[in-house]
């Protein structure tokens, strides 16, 4: 069975280009390259979807300790 699958995509003619001379100058197969971008592309993708998820959850503990700090400070009053 193939572990591999076909992909088609249109680009500018200079990103071509270019693609082609990297992936010549790293003697590497275009498909090699492009695979390695997309996994690249995919990774930053999940580290800024982690960071922003981070960023919410740090804010929903600030709210939460405010709240909790809020309460505290009516029961001592």
């Amino acid at each position: 069975m193939r572990t591999k699958k076909k992909v088609s995509v249109t680009i500018d003619a200079e990103i071509f280009e270019d693609i082609a001379k990297a992936a010549e100058s790293c003697n590497m197969a275009k498909s090699q390259l492009a695979q390695e971008a997309f996994k690249l592309w995919l990774k930053k993708r999940t580290e800024e979807s982690m960071a922003a998820g981070y960023v919410e959850m740090a804010n929903e503990d600030i709210e939460f300790s405010n709240t909790a700090l809020h309460a505290q400070k009516e029961t001592l009053s």
